[in-house]
Parts: C-alpha cells; structure tokens; sequence
C-alpha cells in the first residue's frame, strides 16, 4: 500500500479524533496527544483521579483504529506471566509450547498499572523498549505498531505500588484529563442514559493505513537548528537547579519523534520549534525528580511544580535561528 502524503495524514487524523470525541467529549487536547503518541510509536501514561475518563480514551481511541486490541487489568496478585506469556507442556508432542499473553496484541491498555507488584510492573519494560518478550531463553517479536497505553491513579496511594523512572521514561507522553466542563458534563448525562456511546463507534483507518501513517510521520524533516533546540532543553532539565534528576537522551529522541507526528498531525512535512514546544510538558515532565528543597509543601503532588519548571526551562531556552524547512 503506497504512503500516504502528508495532506492525507492530517485528514486521517482529523478523522481519528473526531471519532473519539463522539465519546470523549470537550478533551480535544488530551485526545490529539494519545493520538500523537499512537502515530510516534511510543507509549502513554494517562495519570487523573478516578472517572474522568481515562480507561474510556484508550478504549475509544483503540476502537477507532482497527487493531488488535487487549486490556490488562493490573492487580497486586498479578504475575508477569499473566502478562508476557508462559510455556506449557504440550502431552501430544511432549515438548513446551509458548502460549502468548495479552500484551501480544497493537493497543495493551494497561488499567491501574500502578496496582501491579514491581516485579509485574518489570515484565512490561522489554516489551516497551525492544518491542520483544524473552520467555525460555526465546525471543519473540510483537508487531507493529506496538503501544501500551497505561492509567494510573495518583491520589489513591494505599495498596499501590509507584512506577520507578526507569520504567516511567520508557512512556512517551504523560498526560491527565481533568474535570469535564459543566456544559460536556450535562450532556454526558443525556448521552448516556441508556447506553454507552463507545459501542457505537467504528474503524475508522485500518491497520496498513495507519502503518502508512506512521511510515510518513517518520519522515519528517527534521532541522538541525530544530534538533539543537531539543538537545538543549533536555540538557537544561539535567542543569536546573529545582531538579535531582532531569531528562535521559532516551527523551530526546522521543521528543523528536512526538514532534514529527504533532507537525505530520498539522499538515506540515517538517518540523518547527514550536511543535516541540507543544509536546514538551507531556513527553518531558513525567521523567523528571524535582529536589527536596524544590518540592517543600507539594509533598503529594510534584505534579503541577515539575510541568512550572520545564514550562520555565521552555521560555528560557532560546529559540533557535535559521529555516526549519527542507532544503
């Protein structure tokens, strides 16, 4: 199937997003950026209070796309191989056959991740990364596209266990809901009072179009002024003095990657300064430690003062000079 041009990618992603919005309503900016994360092939983190909708926008995203979908519903007495796979004596052919878990599948939706024990929590990071499981000493590949789309709750801490940074940087974009507005909030209460609109929404972009999405959104062009740019607000994130631990090179990258699907997203074949601007906050805050001395009274919730300090760090950083355009 031939890529389609950039035109084409913006309209097939215009598409996408209308057909969530039939179910999420009045969330267009945290919808474009599941779908952004979805085009780069990286991961999300949805992090809200309960029943803002969390679950619901992985669902009506993995629906209007047509993948092979599965949901795993994290508990503390989950093992990694309810996840991964496990091997199982085969009596007719007196050998272990390999019996693929859930995460074999183009959309994991991951709800209450952080309910899983460390140990389950772990047996998510190969998949992540390498886009494989090592079961027995075999490898075996999951196919393309591969995302996880993980929930979590931040404010119910009892019985939870905390994503560790290793495995919060290998989420492309953290992102939170949020209450609804008073208008989409009395509307839902029409909507829903018989059924739910999630069983009404269809595909609407198959697998090998969105393969040929994603095909073009890696190509891209990005400058090197634009490249620049990214490296030294990461670098800035390692300076700051508000902060004990800033953003890994892997966040470089994946701040490139989410800004190329963000320009593909607005029709542009290029890259600008203001596309990483945009994406800054979702795919670099989640990955961030602030100091103690930083933290002081948010001691619960480092959330909103780490998104302040990139936010900072963002208009601190000069822009850089020169075309951001293809030669």
């Amino acid at each position: 199937m031939p890529e389609p041009g950039i035109d084409e990618v913006g309209a097939r992603a215009a598409a996408i997003v209308a057909n969530v919005e039939t179910v999420i309503s009045g969330k267009r900016e945290a919808v474009v950026s599941a779908l952004t994360v979805l085009l780069a092939e990286g991961h999300l983190l949805i992090e809200d209070v309960p029943g803002v909708g969390k679950t619901m926008l992985a669902r009506s995203l993995a629906r209007s796309v047509d993948l092979t979908v599965s949901r795993i519903q994290f508990t503390p007495d989950l093992l990694p191989s309810d996840v991964t796979g496990v091997s199982v004596f085969d009596q007719s052919t007196r050998s272990f056959t390999f019996k693929p878990g859930p995460v074999f599948a183009n959309l994991v939706i991951g709800d209450e991740i952080n309910r899983a024990s460390p140990k389950t929590q772990s047996a998510l990071l190969e998949c992540m990364e390498e886009r494989q499981v090592t079961a027995d000493g075999v490898t075996h590949r999951l196919g393309r596209p591969f995302v996880v789309v993980a929930t979590q709750n931040p404010v119910e801490m009892e019985g939870t266990y905390p994503l560790p940074e290793a495995q919060r940087d290998r989420f492309m974009a953290r992102i939170s809901m949020g209450y609804p507005a008073q208008a989409d909030e009395l509307a839902m209460l029409s909507t829903r009072e018989t059924a739910s609109p999630i069983e009404l929404v269809d595909p609407v972009v198959g697998l090998d179009e969105l393969q040929g999405m994603i095909r073009t959104v890696s190509r891209v062009f990005t400058s090197a002024p634009v490249k620049e740019y990214a490296v030294e607000l990461a670098r800035a994130t390692r300076e700051d003095r508000q902060l004990r631990l800033g953003a890994s090179p892997r966040a470089t990258l994946q701040l490139v990657r989410a800004a190329k699907a963000h320009a593909a997203m607005h029709g542009r074949d290029f890259v600008l300064p203001d596309d990483i601007d945009a994406l800054a906050v979702p795919v670099l805050a989640h990955r961030l430690v602030p100091t103690s001395r930083a933290l002081g009274s948010h001691d619960h919730d480092s959330g909103p003062l780490i998104d302040t300090i990139v936010r900072r760090i963002v208009a601190d950083t000069p822009v850089p000079i020169g075309s951001a355009r293809r030669d």
